[in-house]
């Protein structure tokens, strides 16, 4: 996945989820911030960015925040690139044969997940989960308490009941880790609810990332430890 018109800058402030301030050529410019997550650890001021210039002259916010320097690590946190870069590695032939016939935003009773697969016989649904949050080396998901996370992770349990595959696909959206786990800490449901559908045969995923200023690409497996 590339990116087109992407620029350095200072992060300075991020007054709500949504924007930030930063800082180009000594000049204070806003920013939308295409992550709602806290990433508390990521955003400390001062800190190097990336941000993609927007040539839509309608819009309030002309910067997207796209990657953050943390130490020697760059950590792209766009939340919307994870499915675009599952989606790109699935249609290369990964994981599912070169023939799997790949649909996103597909429903399943009152559910909607990331992508369904038909590979020969097998019949495939997939939730897709981006990774920012990053401790010693370790990836850890969620960064914030998610109900919503939680429900995706029930309703693939549900799948496999009635006899599809499923998948929870963890995007970790850098280089440089060595297993990622589940946040007990800050989301002790959302833990328990993957190892329950981890041991009722949901298939748990976990795939760094190369990042670069204007790009990311879909690259190692990484080991889950539940």
């Amino acid at each position: 996945m590339k990116y087109e018109n992407i620029e350095p800058a200072i992060f300075l402030e991020r007054p709500n989820r949504f924007i930030a301030y930063v800082e180009q050529a000594g000049k204070r410019q806003i920013c939308h911030v295409k992550n709602t997550g806290r990433c508390r650890e990521l955003l400390l001021p001062g800190c190097e960015i990336y941000v993609q210039r927007q040539e839509n002259p309608a819009r309030k916010t002309p910067l997207d925040l796209i990657a953050v320097k943390k130490g020697e690590k760059l950590i792209n946190m766009d939340s919307q690139i994870p499915n675009r870069v599952v989606e790109e590695w699935l249609r290369k032939g990964n994981l599912f044969g070169a023939d799997a016939r790949i649909r996103t935003e597909c429903r399943f009773g009152n559910s909607r997940f990331d992508f369904y697969v038909e590979a020969g016989e097998r019949r495939i649904f997939m939730e897709v989960k981006g990774v920012t949050l990053e401790e010693n080396g370790m990836a850890r998901f969620p960064d914030a308490p998610t109900e919503r996370g939680v429900k995706h992770v029930q309703e693939l349990a549900a799948c496999r009941k009635e006899g599809y595959e499923a998948y929870l696909f963890f995007v970790i959206q850098m280089k440089g880790i060595s297993f990622l786990e589940p946040n007990d800490k800050t989301h002790p449901a959302f833990g328990e609810a993957l190892r329950r559908a981890a041991a009722e045969g949901v298939h748990i995923l976990a795939y760094d990332c190369i990042v670069k200023p204007d790009t990311i690409e879909m690259d190692q497996k990484t080991e889950v430890c539940l």
